[in-house]
C-alpha cells in the first residue's frame, strides 16, 4: 500500500471513506450504519464470504461480523487503541501542514508494520512447508 497516493490521501476525507460503503449490509436505524463507519475513519472492504468487513484507512485494523448495536468509534478504539487518526482533535481540514505530515508519519508505521506481519507470516508458511518436505524426505517418503 502506497500511503502517498491520491487514492490513500482522499481517504482522509470523510466524503471519500463514505463512498466506499456501497453494498454495506447495515442501514440507517443502526449504530454502525455507513455514515458512522467513515466517520470512524473505516472504508468498506467486502469479500465475497464476508460483506461487513471494513478497515481503517490509517491503521489498517479490519473488522467484521458487525453488529446492528456496535459503535464503530468505540470498536475501532477498542481494537486499534493506537490509531492517531481515530484520536484526533481536529477536523482533517483544520490541520496544518506540519500536523498532516506527521499524521502521515504515523501512518508509515501501520504500514510498515503491517507489511512486516505479512512477510513474517509468509515466511513461517513456507518453513513449515520446508520441513515437512524434509522429514519426508529423511523417513524416505519421497
Amino acid at each position: 500500500m502506497d500511503i502517498h497516493n491520491d487514492e490513500n490521501i482522499k481517504m482522509y476525507f470523510y466524503e471519500n471513506r463514505l463512498k466506499t460503503f456501497e453494498g454495506w449490509p447495515f442501514d440507517e436505524d443502526c449504530e454502525c450504519n455507513a455514515e458512522n463507519m467513515a466517520k470512524a475513519g473505516f472504508i468498506h472492504t467486502p469479500s465475497k464470504t464476508s460483506p461487513d468487513v471494513a478497515m481503517c484507512f490509517f491503521c489498517l485494523k479490519e473488522l467484521e461480523g458487525w453488529q446492528p448495536e456496535d459503535d464503530p468509534v468505540e470498536e475501532h478504539k477498542s481494537h486499534s487503541s493506537s490509531c492517531t487518526f481515530i484520536t484526533l482533535k481536529k477536523k482533517v481540514e483544520e490541520l496544518t501542514v506540519k500536523e498532516f505530515f506527521n499524521l502521515q508519519k504515523e501512518q508509515c508505521k501501520f504500514v510498515v508494520n503491517k507489511s512486516c506481519n505479512e512477510a513474517v507470516t509468509k515466511f513461517e508458511e513456507a518453513a513449515k512447508l520446508r520441513k515437512a518436505a524434509i522429514i519426508r524426505t529423511a523417513m524416505g517418503e519421497e
